[in-house]
């Protein structure tokens, strides 16, 4: 499998310039950054979350862990980590946890930690836990339109 035909088509159609990096098989954001030779905080992780009684994506750097309580502040109502069984029917064009950010192509909302706009660019999966997207930052929020907000933890 190569990167999410969905991903592809989407940046394709929106004319959003891009790169994919292939590396060897990671399962964890810091495993991902270390095969391809970049910072941690440079990779973004999404995490599927349930916030009240709807799913959502979390998008933060490949270190830090979501603050569940922070982040329920942030919206109004409980925070917590959805299991792989309860999200894994939602992105049948991806390897399970190797979803990339883009809420849209799934119907889920996005937030993002503001940690993450300090960075000129970001490398997420893309499908695959062989395959990364690099884009500029500015792109991302574009077409994601996340709500920007602070609940990561260096971890």
């Amino acid at each position: 499998m190569s990167i999410s035909i969905l991903l592809k088509s989407f940046l394709d159609e929106n004319q959003i310039p891009y790169s994919v990096m292939t590396h060897t098989t990671a399962y964890t954001a810091q495993g991902a950054a270390a095969t391809m030779q970049i910072s941690g905080k440079e990779l973004a992780k999404t995490v599927v979350l349930w916030a009240g009684e709807e799913m959502i994506l979390a998008v933060l750097p490949g270190p830090n862990h979501v603050r569940l309580e922070k982040l329920g502040t942030e919206l109004g109502k409980s925070v917590r980590l959805a299991t792989e069984q309860e999200f894994s029917s939602l992105f049948p064009d991806c390897e399970l946890g190797a979803m990339p950010p883009f809420g849209s192509l799934y119907n889920l909302p996005v937030y993002v930690d503001e940690s993450l706009a300090a960075d000129e660019a970001i490398v997420f999966n893309a499908g695959t836990h062989r395959d990364a997207i690099r884009i500029r930052y500015d792109d991302f929020v574009r077409l994601a339109k996340p709500r920007v907000c602070s609940f990561a933890q260096k971890g």
